[in-house]
């Protein structure tokens, strides 16, 4: 998803829509050209904004307040493919990702790639003046859509392509971003860990074997035989050695995911309260189940035998196929809803600070913030905590019984 950021505020992540309208009309705005800087005491604080920008992906890497460059893989028609670190858009260290230069007409805004589309914006590295946010109305609607300043003039910037086909406000635009960002950062450094740690675990296995394991082995060994003993057997029957390795693949990978993005101040990575990825996941379970799908299965799914015709060609069949398509997005759903809930609401929690202190105007109200805000976000991380690891099991679980299905014997 895409951000909007203004000077004195974050914009919603899925106004990027804003970047694709066609016909508007502007209405009255006030915000000067500028970078994003800390809102000044007194000033209102809007908490829906700011957890959106901070359960968004962006091409920075944070840890606290201190942004850490990223490579940036983009490609427009016309103007071909661009490779270089985020860095070259000079963006604080210490701040909100606001680059001060503008590189091959794209920028980086709130911590994210955009473009100006605009063929008047000069190439090259160009130094800009800032951004600003304009609210116009799209087919009845008021909508934000950001401009960036340069040379006492200002250009309409677009957010990245996102294939979401309008559900979510995405489009096409002038450029692909195929860039590494925060979540697959985020992705790869679980990937290396789990890597590292499973090899350890399986050496120990040899070096061990017939022994009572030991150290990190001893940990997970009941994790593997919980999977192996309580998912895989059951619903997956003599086969389910063939499956285990998907399984076990699926669930330390969610769970790696949602555990990391429970670390306070490092990265803040939503990447299973993402869409792309969870899709991805179920994509993955949507193909092993169907590809492995026996005579049986797809003969329950096309052409039930012993049901009328007429029912079967009206009624059945078309709702057995469109549940094959069904199964894998509620488990895409599922996945992200719970993941990106819990997130926002503690994030939400945090804003009780900023609010009742009327951003730092009020010491006394950021006490009575913390107050209430301390005991509730702790709660509520605790209560992530455990959806972490229940997500990872019922996303498991429910592609063994997919599967399982799928494979079943005729009886």
């Amino acid at each position: 998803m895409s951000l909007g950021v203004s000077t004195a505020v974050c914009q919603n992540q899925h106004d990027q829509s804003d970047d694709h309208a066609t016909q508007t009309e502007h209405t009255d705005d006030h915000n000067a050209c500028g970078f994003h800087h800390d809102p000044a005491p007194g000033s209102e604080y809007d908490s829906k904004a700011n957890s959106f920008h901070h359960i968004a992906d962006a091409n920075v890497y944070s840890i606290g307040p201190l942004q850490m460059p990223l490579p940036v893989m983009a490609f427009a028609p016309g103007s071909g493919w661009d490779f270089f670190m985020s860095s070259k858009f000079h963006f604080e260290t210490f701040g909100h990702g606001d680059g001060h230069n503008a590189y091959n007409r794209y920028v980086l805004h709130g911590g994210t790639l955009k473009r100006v589309a605009d063929d008047a914006f000069p190439m090259g590295n160009v130094e800009i003046d800032g951004f600003t946010v304009k609210h116009e109305m799209k087919e009845g609607k008021e909508v934000s859509v950001s401009y960036l300043c340069y040379q006492g003039k200002e250009y309409k910037i677009e957010s990245k392509s996102t294939a979401d086909f309008g559900l979510f406000g995405g489009g096409i635009t002038s450029f692909y971003d195929f860039s590494l960002t925060k979540n697959v950062v985020s992705m790869f450094i679980i990937f290396g860990l789990f890597f590292f740690v499973f090899r350890r675990i399986t050496k120990s296995y040899k070096e061990r074997d017939g022994m009572a394991p030991k150290g990190v082995q001893s940990f997970f060994e009941p994790i593997f035989l919980f999977i192996q003993d309580e998912v895989a057997k059951p619903f997956l029957g003599h086969r389910w050695e063939k499956f285990l390795p998907f399984l076990l693949s699926l669930f330390f990978f969610i769970l790696g995911l949602n555990l990391w993005g429970q670390i306070p101040f490092f990265g803040g990575a939503n990447v299973t309260g993402n869409l792309a990825v969870t899709m991805v996941l179920a994509i993955f379970t949507f193909i092993i189940t169907n590809i492995n799908g026996k005579k049986a299965y797809w003969e329950h799914v096309l052409w039930m035998p012993g049901v009328p015709a007429g029912i079967k060609a009206i009624i059945l069949t078309p709702v057995e196929i469109l549940g094959l398509f069904i199964k894998p997005f509620t488990l895409m759903l599922r996945l992200f809803a719970n993941i990106t809930a819990g997130h926002i609401v503690v994030l939400s929690f945090v804003g009780l600070i900023f609010m009742f202190g009327q951003m730092g105007a009020s010491v006394g109200g950021a006490l009575g913030g913390a107050v209430v805000s301390v005991p509730l976000t702790i709660f509520m991380m605790a209560i992530e905590l455990l959806v972490a690891f229940i997500q990872a099991f019922v996303f498991t679980i429910l592609a063994a019984s997919y599967i399982g299905a799928a494979i079943e014997e005729h009886h």
